[in-house]
């Protein structure tokens, strides 16, 4: 027997990829609801070889149903996920309005899957920031060996991070830079992107940092271990999909970087490409589609007694954001709901 599951946002980038995600893993699903906004009402998606009609989400009703994958904006979702939740239906939230909520478990399967049973207590479980859930599968196995003191990470990061928007602002730049009469000034972002690097993702706040990156450092204490300090620098890229990150590790103890490529090689959701030669590394264009993290450029840092430099990359839309709330509801029905 499977599961009665909705999907919120369906027709969006992250939406169409949960769809897509739930028929490759071959979640049980016994029905499946796939709901939009009013402007988006009756269009179709497609769930493996399915085309499916999207339902209204302003009049749906929850009651009966499992569990809900949310793929929306924070304002939607605080207006419908504590609906859905209190008819009884779980709510797997891929924005950012209950992440720092103490009642609500931030999880990221291969990390701290245990977590999850803390679920009851809204109905609600929270889908971390995508720079967040790629960069914390790569310090868990690490910190469990040799307890992690400080990171410093410098990110890479897509443009579809920013949705369907920013790439599409990527793409019109680009064209019209080879096309001088066609300007296409920024407007999802704050400044070109074309050819460009922003240090800039989200808002600022009063100590100079973004809320990106403040994201990382709130949501790796509290996925991983409050005790870490962490201080990040997140940039926009012209990059279409797949985040990079360049991650600078400190260690309580000495970790060989030899010992922590096998590690990396044997913890789970990790693929380790790391060959010191040309190419022998992973680039965001080769991880799109792909359900793994990558970790390349495994190296001792030098200048402090027990530290590592590592590359890690990842496909945005799928473990940044879609596959994480899949592998949530995997975890979900096998420890807390049992269902077929």
């Amino acid at each position: 027997m499977g599961y009665r599951i909705v999907v919120v946002g369906a027709t969006g980038n992250v939406g169409r990829e949960m769809l897509n995600i739930l028929d490759e893993r071959e979640f049980p699903i016994e029905e499946l609801a796939v709901l939009a906004s009013r402007k988006s009402l009756g269009s179709e998606v497609s769930f493996g070889e399915k085309t499916l009609k999207t339902k209204d989400l302003d009049t749906f009703d929850f009651a009966g149903w499992d569990m809900a994958l949310f793929a929306v904006g924070s304002d939607a979702t605080k207006k419908y996920a504590p609906k859905a939740a209190a008819a009884g239906c779980v709510v797997i939230d891929n924005s950012s309005l209950y992440r720092y909520d103490p009642d609500v478990p931030l999880i990221v399967p291969e990390v701290n899957a245990e977590a999850i049973h803390g679920y009851s207590k809204k109905n609600i479980i929270a889908n971390p920031n995508c720079s967040t859930a790629q960069m914390v599968v790569a310090l868990k196995p690490l910190h469990d060996r040799a307890t992690i003191k400080r990171v410093v990470v410098s990110t890479y990061q897509s443009v579809s991070g920013a949705g369907k928007g920013g790439a599409d602002e990527l793409w019109d730049q680009t064209k019209s830079i080879y096309n001088p009469t066609d300007d296409k000034p920024a407007r999802q972002f704050t400044k070109q992107i074309a050819f460009n690097v922003i240090p800039h993702i989200d808002v600022f706040m009063e100590d100079g940092s973004t809320k990106e990156e403040w994201k990382m450092v709130a949501e790796t204490k509290k996925i991983v271990d409050k005790n870490i300090k962490v201080t990040a620098t997140c940039v926009r890229v012209p990059v279409f999909v797949g985040h990079s990150e360049a991650i600078n590790i400190e260690f309580e103890d000495h970790l060989d970087e030899d010992e922590a490529r096998e590690i990396l090689r044997e913890a789970p959701g990790i693929m380790v490409i790391d060959k010191r030669e040309d190419g022998g590394y992973v680039t965001p264009v080769e991880c799109v589609g792909d359900f793994a993290t990558f970790i390349s450029r495994i190296r001792q840092d030098s200048t402090i007694d027990n530290g590592l430099n590592l590359w890690c990359v990842s496909d945005n839309l799928r473990k940044g954001a879609a596959l994480n709330a899949v592998q949530i509801a995997e975890v979900l029905g096998r420890e807390c709901l049992k269902k077929g």
